[in-house]
């Protein structure tokens, strides 16, 4: 399969994991009480004064495009482990880069509550793109054999 096809595949199947999954969480953690925001928030942000979740599905499909050119090359994990990791990276990313340049603490602070709540809603975010990344990309797209 060509690699910008790996890569809008990678892009959809990152955004539609942003619509279903990442603001699944919010949607539970909100109602739990343990967040404040509510998913699908149409906020304007950024200096484009973008909606939200327009802002959330552009930034999980850039990493959904580098997953997608990726996938060849990871290892042969299960598709939501694979996914996990890169929800973790995601957040990672957020907690040490994203965060200073916006001027905030890194890590959230290093409160725990912080902390958890990034894991768990970009963790379950990547979970969902290493769910749906397998029904658009096929098979033996991803998986290297041993002729490879």
């Amino acid at each position: 399969m060509p690699i910008l096809v790996r890569a809008s595949l990678g892009f959809v199947a990152a955004v539609v994991s942003v619509l279903v999954f990442h603001q699944g969480m919010i949607g539970l953690l909100h109602l739990g009480g343990m967040l404040p925001g509510t998913p699908y928030s149409l906020a304007p942000v950024g200096p484009l004064r973008v909606p939200l979740i327009v802002d959330m599905c552009f930034w999980g499909g850039l990493y959904g495009i580098v997953y997608g050119i990726a996938l060849p090359s990871l290892p042969r994990w299960p598709g939501w482990l694979l996914g996990l990791c890169l929800g973790l990276l995601a957040a990672s990313v957020g907690w040490f880069v994203v965060a200073p340049i916006k001027g905030l603490p890194i890590a959230g602070g290093w409160v725990a509550a912080n902390m958890a709540r990034s894991i768990a809603i970009n963790g379950f975010w990547g979970i969902g793109v290493g769910i749906i990344a397998p029904w658009l990309i096929p098979y033996q797209t991803h998986r290297r054999t041993a002729a490879a």
